[in-house]
């Protein structure tokens, strides 16, 4: 992980933007993982990758977030420049206009199902737009988009690794279903990672949608896993009903989060009950929902 403080913010801004030196720097409250993200001034923001696996996701943003905005309905980040290594850092880097909101935690959403409408809606605007020369699922976004398999070796250990503490047999056949099929349409612009984390909103709705590094062109069921992630039985229902997927689109969404989550569970069962506990939320809610 690249070590990133306040400091070294400052002295990337003032050596490569001259214009912006003056103004205040500090950290988001909310910051992600794969970046690391700090107010410059009120309007806008710095963000750094916090790892060399995810610096590429900088130029793509800054190449295809200025095609996607202008077609959705939702305010995403506008990238202002973009930065080059210095000072140790050995990565690029970049400024984006800032977006005012808070993080989609539960407490914070007036009505879920309101909120699952929402987030299909904009989806589906997401997903009509023009895929043509986007980039295709890969190293860059995790092969969010592309086939689950590249996932299959490292879910069946999970598996193995959890057999005394899930019902392993049944999250296999489940397993099994997700990788029976592929997506059939064109390829479809994705967000790839539809998380509480990277949804803003403001007065109990949906407001923004953020953090478009793992954007690509492909299979959109990656963008689905928020069905066990955040919702509960009747904004499920209403998100799905609202996008009309055929039912192999769901199954390997379900294997898509599934997959995340056998992998946090196995990686921090002994280490970091909370985060374990989260995601085994997540198996209980794929399990439940298998009608």
């Amino acid at each position: 992980m690249f070590d990133i403080d306040t400091g070294l913010v400052a002295s990337l801004v003032a050596d490569q933007f001259p214009q912006w030196a003056a103004l205040p720097i500090r950290p988001v409250l909310e910051s992600g993982w794969d970046n690391r993200t700090f107010h410059l001034g009120t309007d806008m923001s710095v963000r750094l990758p916090s790892a060399e696996r995810y610096v590429a996701q900088i130029t793509k943003e800054a190449r295809w977030l200025p095609v996607l905005a202008p077609q959705l309905p939702l305010p995403v980040p506008v990238p202002l420049a973009v930065g080059r290594p210095a000072f140790g850092y050995p990565g690029q880097w970049a400024i984006y206009q800032w977006i005012d909101g808070e993080t989609a935690k539960r407490e914070r959403i007036g009505d879920l199902e309101d909120f699952a409408n929402d987030l299909a809606e904009f989806l589906k605007a997401l997903w009509v737009i023009d895929a043509t020369g986007g980039p295709p699922a890969g190293v860059h976004n995790f092969h969010r988009g592309g086939p689950l398999s590249v996932y299959d070796r490292e879910t069946r250990a999970a598996l193995v690794e959890l057999t005394d503490e899930v019902d392993a047999s049944l999250l296999s056949d489940i397993w099994e279903r997700a990788l029976s099929s592929s997506w059939q349409g064109p390829p479809r612009w994705l967000h790839g990672d539809v998380t509480e984390g990277n949804l803003l909103v403001k007065n109990g709705k949906l407001s923004a949608v953020i953090d478009f590094g793992t954007c690509g062109v492909g299979d959109p069921s990656a963008d689905l896993a928020i069905s066990w992630t955040l919702f509960d039985a009747p904004a499920r229902k209403a998100f799905e009903s609202r996008l009309g997927l055929d039912r192999e689109t769901w199954d390997r969404a379900r294997g898509w989060c599934m997959w995340k989550a056998l992998i946090v569970i196995a990686e921090h069962r002994h280490k970091d009950q909370v985060k374990s506990d989260i995601h085994r939320r997540w198996i209980e809610r794929i399990v439940g929902n298998l009608a």
